[in-house]
């Protein structure tokens, strides 16, 4: 049994005009939770959707559980669970007659996982599905997807519509019950605060690009954010190697540092200006840094 559960190669396709990904190489392994972040309209769903089997590659390739999800949709689909973006349930059926619906597809429905799942999210089997608030439609959705105990989990923007202490617990709970169990996650997000709280792994897709894709630890402890003061004020940001990305004015000035940080503090000290404070910079601030440089021309290290 391979580790690799979704591998991805040199992955592309095109909307008319629109790169919606370009030349995409990842793989997300056996009980890890991966997570994929991007603004709006980055190429998350999109990815999403080849790993599903909705999208056939027009390049590259696509592979779930060393299957192809577009040939053998039954050999994949039965060991995924999806909530999508969308909450895409039917609308005339109560919460427990979804319950029961979905348990029919699923030869692993866990009805002791459902039930800790229904007192959890305090959903009504008796509501039907169109009367359900956003943030109820969510918590449904996750239930389906989650109650048959799934080798992979799906989870595109799954805290939309949710209150955010619910949202960072439920989701928490959830991926991590699911990881721990040595079953896989696949979190798509633009919330990067609260994939930072839950991921083992990241990529960072811009524009339908892969910018980074490295695990979380190893990202953060690369980066550092320098407050630096300099004696008089510059007329612009100084261009320093390792320098990733700057903010501020006057004479105080931000930067965030890729793995040549040490030389940041270098050519600050040659320029006659203190480092005033180091920091951990968080996973927003690194994504931040990477997509204006790469709006900018230059390439993140």
């Amino acid at each position: 049994m391979t580790d690799e559960i979704v591998a991805i190669r040199a992955l592309s396709r095109n909307f008319g005009s629109t790169v919606a990904l370009g030349d995409v190489t990842l793989s997300v392994v056996r009980g890890t939770v991966f997570g994929l972040v991007g603004e709006n309209g980055a190429g998350k769903t999109t990815l999403i959707k080849h790993v599903l089997g909705l999208y056939r590659a027009e390049q590259g390739q696509v592979s779930v559980f060393g299957l192809d999800p577009v040939g053998d949709p039954a050999g994949v689909l039965g060991r995924i669970g999806y909530l999508s973006e969308d909450r895409d349930l039917p609308e005339w059926m109560r919460v427990g007659e979804l319950m029961s619906y979905t348990r029919a597809f699923y030869p692993g429905w866990d009805d002791r996982l459902a039930r800790d799942l229904l007192e959890m999210f305090e959903l009504d089997t008796g509501r039907k599905v169109r009367t359900l608030s956003r943030g109820q439609r969510a918590r449904a959705g996750l239930l389906v997807a989650v109650a048959h105990r799934p080798e992979l989990l799906l989870l595109d923007e799954p805290s939309s519509g949710l209150d955010p202490g619910a949202r960072m617990d439920i989701l928490a709970a959830i991926v991590r019950t699911v990881a721990d169990e040595g079953r896989t996650v696949l979190l798509s997000s633009h919330l990067l605060h609260e994939v930072q709280r839950v991921a083992d792994r990241v990529a960072m897709l811009h524009r339908g690009q892969l910018l980074l894709n490295e695990p979380l630890d190893d990202l953060l402890a690369r980066h550092r954010a320098l407050t630096i003061r300099f004696a008089t004020a510059p007329t612009a940001p100084p261009s320093w190697p390792g320098a990733l990305g700057w903010t501020g004015q006057g004479v105080e000035w931000t930067c965030l540092c890729n793995g040549e940080g040490t030389s940041c503090k270098q050519f600050a000290e040659e320029a006659g200006a203190e480092v005033v404070e180091e920091r951990a910079p968080s996973l927003e601030e690194i994504f931040l840094a990477c997509t204006r440089k790469e709006a900018s021309g230059s390439k993140p290290s």
